[in-house]
């Protein structure tokens, strides 16, 4: 039998699973270390080294190519299909959580930088070195490719990071079992071994990915602690609510976003200083807050006539409907015929030009990667210049001034190098301590004193307390985030690593 067809499989899928299984790693590790850019750079640095040092290792594998070749694809699916549910359970049992993380990343990666230099020494007397070494590369490069966007925009979305791991690590399992009869030929010694050795971990990853929800269920309520009620993952992000009845949060990618016990305080504070402080609340618009608790707020104001809310994921604004306690929660906010949902990136949408809104509510996670960062950008913020008016007032959430100082004033610095004039203040809520906003109009103002509105948790008297900054929140200097720099990312990730 014609070997070459190995090669382009096998190179294909040495270059996609390798990349993949490198994915997940670094995604998990971003999830349960925080610091998305620390660690994926940290997991794609082991893993390039981790390449090199089995190239190197490769060189001193002298005979028995073929079932050296075989044996480390059947390493690579055991180990690169179960890396997801490893790395998963580790975290929440293990304190050297990390150790377990890069040592799967680095073993992973030897593996496959074994492979391909023992595959174009199998395929040698074939081709002739320059068309192996042209297609070997060629290969390389588009299962690469193939790779990097079959996992966002496929894998994680449609099977997750479990069942993405153990589908590769089948893939890699079937290759080295097809290999017994394509190298049959190379083979010393028995096959029928190696071929019993392939079909056992075959069944072993097939089996774990028939219980891939269990491990995934298994591994996230001991992450949550609370058990985990709801969970889907979207093109976009990890949605996970834990708890049960009244008292349930929300996740998303590992980091909460709101407990139902005391989120009131957090959306009375973001959206009341900011419709008070309006001259007008007819025109609302909403960037993020897909929960729509913020819309609930909004809504208790007569003369709201139209609200839009902007969020990228469709299945975070559709929660409501799947997980029905968010519904009674925000009080069926989102089915209000006053409401306009759009589901765009809110960078791409703010491009647009159109009819200033009264009020501007901005809801966004936190700044933990670039991808949110830009949404806190001098660029963002000027391109929301063009959806007010000088009358208009907007309230943006902006982390907490307490734990994440710098974080925090950088957004005001921010909004005000943007050409805002700011109102920073704050609000505690149990379940975050002290969190901070800002309140923004085009021209100077004065924040709003009292409140007509019978809230749970602000009255006159409150209200006007939150623009009080405490001295160990005081103001600090910090530079303007801007897209080319992203420097709010690496103040908001330095610290949060220094409480870990």
């Amino acid at each position: 039998m014609n070997r070459v067809p190995l090669l382009f499989l096998n190179v294909f899928l040495i270059a996609t699973c390798g990349l993949v299984y490198e994915l997940i790693a670094g995604t998990l590790a971003s999830y349960v270390l925080g610091d998305s850019v620390t660690q994926f750079s940290t997991c794609i640095g082991v893993y390039l080294t981790a390449l090199g040092v089995g190239a190197w290792l490769s060189g001193f594998i002298g005979r028995a190519l073929a079932r050296t070749f075989i044996e480390v694809e059947l390493g690579v699916a055991l180990l690169g299909g179960f890396s997801a549910p490893l790395l998963l359970l580790s975290f929440s049992r293990l304190s050297f959580f990390a150790v377990v993380l890069y040592g799967t990343v680095f073993a992973i990666g030897v593996l496959v930088g074994l492979e391909l230099p023992l595959l174009m020494r199998i395929l040698r007397e074939n081709l002739d070195f320059k068309h192996l070494v042209a297609r070997v590369l060629t290969f390389d490069y588009i299962g690469a490719l193939a790779g990097s966007l079959l996992f966002p925009m496929f894998l994680v979305p449609h099977l997750g990071l479990v069942r993405t791991s153990l589908v590769f690590g089948i893939l890699n399992g079937v290759v080295g079992l097809w290999g017994t009869w394509i190298l049959r030929s190379s083979l010393t010694g028995g096959v029928g071994l190696l071929r019993l050795r392939a079909v056992i971990v075959l069944a072993l990853l097939g089996i774990s990915l028939l219980e891939a929800d269990r491990f995934t269920t298994l591994a996230e309520d001991e992450l949550f602690g609370d058990p985990v009620v709801y969970a889907r993952t979207s093109p976009y992000q990890r949605i996970v609510v834990t708890g049960s009845g009244e008292s349930f949060e929300l996740y998303l990618n590992g980091n909460l976003q709101f407990s139902a016990l005391d989120e009131y305080r957090y959306h009375e504070a973001l959206v009341h200083p900011a419709m008070l402080s309006a001259a007008r609340t007819r025109r609302v618009l909403v960037l993020g807050g897909g929960d729509g608790l913020a819309l609930r707020e909004i809504l208790k104001y007569p003369d709201v006539r139209e609200v839009t809310l902007v969020d990228l994921d469709p299945a975070m604004t559709g929660l409501s409907s799947d997980y029905p306690p968010l519904g009674q929660l925000n009080e069926r906010a989102l089915d209000d015929p006053r409401v306009t949902i759009v589901n765009r990136d809110a960078f791409v949408w703010v491009e647009t030009a159109g009819e200033p809104f009264d009020v501007v509510i901005v809801d966004f996670p936190d700044p933990n990667n670039f991808s949110l960062g830009k949404l806190y950008t001098r660029r963002f913020y000027r391109l929301l210049r063009r959806h007010v008016s000088t009358e208009s007032a907007i309230g943006i959430q902006c982390t907490s001034p307490y734990f994440t100082r710098q974080a925090y004033w950088c957004i005001v610095h921010t909004l005000e190098d943007a050409g805002f004039h700011v109102h920073p203040y704050q609000a505690p809520v149990p379940s975050f301590g002290v969190w901070g906003f800002a309140l923004a109009r085009l021209e100077q103002f004065e924040p709003p004193r009292s409140c007509p509105l019978t809230l749970r948790f602000l009255n006159g008297e409150v209200l006007e307390s939150l623009f009080v900054i405490p001295q160990d929140m005081a103001r600090v200097e910090t530079d303007v985030n801007r897209l080319d720099n992203q420097i709010l990312v690496q103040y908001y990730d330095a610290e949060i690593n220094r409480q870990r």
